[in-house]
């Protein structure tokens, strides 16, 4: 299995010291920001017209907006956390794929000795789906009437006939859908099956390579086989 994950290089390692670089100097500065206000609170205090003192609003609204900034500072770090390992765990999930098909968003249907496989979804119930296989030309080689279908992922399996009941060569074939509930138009959506090769971890989250239909995002996976 190759990942995007399996070295850190010299630049990578260099990147991420830059990195915890300036989060160590963004820690300090807010360090630094909660002494001079301590300091400058309590130089207040000593100071203040005895006739006159603070006013305990105005001393409890200062705590608080220190306080507050304290609290962000701690909420963005366990942010951090929190993200890192759901990604670890999107990682792990997406490693075990690896070897294994899936259906993805593609108009693409590969016929081989055993037949093809492919998908739709609908958004909504329908009363009547009609599947069209084309061929590299655009034209019609075969409708498949799925029938009723309630809405959500359904698959469906061509044996390679055609609608005259010829064998077509195996390889790269087109697919579109319709689906209708009485005369309104159903929104729906082709599935394409493909292996998944190996998984790609970077800052925009993890990817899984589908060979010829590139890296998908492991969410936009509808189906796994």
């Amino acid at each position: 299995m190759t990942t995007s994950t399996s070295g850190v290089s010299t630049t990578a390692q260099s990147l991420l010291d830059a990195a915890n670089g300036a989060a160590a100097k963004a820690k300090s500065t807010t360090a630094d920001a909660q002494d001079r206000f301590l300091r400058l609170l309590t130089t207040q205090l000593k100071n203040q017209d005895p006739l006159n003192p603070m006013d305990n609003a105005q001393m409890t609204s200062q705590l608080a907006q220190i306080s507050t900034v304290d609290g962000i500072e701690k909420l963005n770090a366990t942010l951090q956390k929190l993200l890192s390992s759901t990604v670890d765990g999107e990682a792990m999930q997406a490693a075990a794929l690896v070897g294994h098909q899936v259906m993805v968003a593609g108009s693409g249907l590969q016929l081989g000795d055993t037949g093809a496989v492919g998908g739709v979804v609908l958004t909504s119930g329908a009363d009547r789906v009609v599947v069209t296989i084309k061929d590299q030309n655009g034209l019609a080689m075969r409708t498949l009437n799925l029938g009723n279908l309630d809405a959500g992922t359904h698959n469906f399996a061509w044996d390679g006939k055609t609608d005259a009941g010829v064998q077509a060569v195996n390889g790269n074939y087109g697919i579109a859908v319709a689906a209708h509930r009485g005369t309104e138009k159903v929104t729906a959506e082709t599935l394409e099956l493909a292996s998944v090769s190996n998984i790609n971890r970077s800052t925009q989250g993890v990817t899984l390579d589908l060979g010829r239909l590139g890296l998908v995002r492991f969410s936009d996976v509808k189906q796994i086989f």
